[in-house]
């Protein structure tokens, strides 16, 4: 590592200085500068795509962007569009609380601050769905205000960097790590030294220095990498503690006929918040198979067509899907039931679970 470093006094550690010029020059020359939501102050967009960037990947992000950017291409726009218009055009995105706070916190722009987004990180942390993170991406990269963002990339990075001993799945060693991210900041940055150095966290943690198998041979800062010094970088970030997965079983009923003007359809309930896929259409959930066929108008329960299984992951739960078939004959009532009727031809326009989008396409 190298001999130059710079006492800081937060935490007593000693840092790095030359890490600020180094990741910006790096980042001009090497990083990446052809996304769509590059090259730009309008704060929508950052915000839109910081949004959108959030456990997901730069490819699927890349098809979503710019036909939501087509759809509301400003902050009213989104403001005031219905929530199943939001919900329909992120459905397949996943992690579907974030379309809620995007369409929540377009409307307290609006409301709030007259369609114009606050320009400070502190500010930008009052609205729905802004973490500090989020906030800091948004006021660095279109107000060139001196503060850092701390995702899970740069958390890697960081704690790489300085060979950070905390453990992250704890409250006290985040906020140290926070303190050390601001002082790692470059000194007196113009408003493009904060949007290279920003989007050099970001290129460093996607690009380079990754969870598995870190390109250190290709870093601009592997001579004062800590952890690449002591060649111990796969050990860091220390996070101890990991959720535990829970595994669910749902049954699904899928009754396909015809609504009151005789198109075909399927019928769909809106799912409760808060929970999973909260706000966005799905057949009926039942817990078990017993409980789906008491739902059954009576005399149906023999046209009952179990489907295959289906796996989905979610960020913290395994959901084994269990669909079961109902073509209801013309005529018949779906009994007590909650939901409505969905023609095949509008599912595009609501907003669908990804797998339960997938079942229904094969059925139409």
């Amino acid at each position: 590592m190298s001999a130059e470093a710079l006492s800081v006094n937060p935490v007593g550690e000693v840092l790095p200085i030359t890490f600020a010029p180094r990741l910006i020059e790096w980042q001009r020359h090497s990083g990446r500068s052809g996304l769509p939501w590059q090259n730009t102050r309008d704060p929508y967009r950052v915000w839109l795509s910081e949004v959108m960037l959030q456990q997901t990947q730069v490819s699927t992000v890349l098809s979503y962007y710019p036909r939501f950017l087509a759809r509301f291409p400003d902050v009213r726009a989104l403001a005031a569009a219905p929530a199943d218009d939001v919900m329909a055009l992120w459905s397949g995105l996943g992690y579907y609380s974030r379309a809620r706070n995007l369409h929540r916190c377009a409307q307290a722009v609006v409301t709030d601050h007259h369609g114009v987004f606050p320009h400070t990180a502190e500010q930008l942390e009052t609205l729905p769905g802004i973490g500090a993170s989020t906030a800091a991406a948004i006021a660095a990269f279109c107000h060139g205000e001196r503060i850092s963002i701390l995702d899970g990339n740069v958390r890697r990075v960081l704690s790489r960097l300085l060979a950070f001993e905390g453990d992250l799945a704890q409250a006290g060693p985040q906020r140290e790590l926070w303190s050390l991210a601001q002082a790692l900041l470059p000194d007196a940055p113009t408003g493009d030294d904060m949007t290279a150095y920003t989007q050099g966290l970001m290129d460093l943690g996607a690009t380079v220095c990754q969870r598995t198998k870190p390109l250190c041979g290709r870093c601009p800062v592997q001579m004062v990498c800590r952890a690449h010094g002591t060649e111990q970088t796969t050990r860091f970030p220390v996070k101890t503690r990991r959720v535990a997965r829970r595994f669910e079983s749902w049954w699904l009923l899928l009754v396909r006929g015809h609504g009151a003007d005789g198109q075909p359809g399927f019928w769909l309930e809106r799912r409760p918040a808060p929970g999973i896929w909260a706000g966005l259409y799905c057949p009926p959930v039942f817990a078990d198979e017993a409980a789906l066929q008491a739902s059954v108008p009576a005399g149906l329960a023999r046209r009952l067509q179990p489907l295959e299984a289906v796996s989905h992951s979610l960020t913290h739960r395994e959901l084994r899907l269990h669909p079961l078939l109902l073509d209801l004959p013309a005529g018949q009532a779906v009994g007590d039931l909650p939901g409505q009727w969905v023609p095949a031809a509008a599912l595009i326009d609501h907003g669908l679970p990804t797998p339960v989008r997938q079942l229904l396409s094969t059925l139409s």
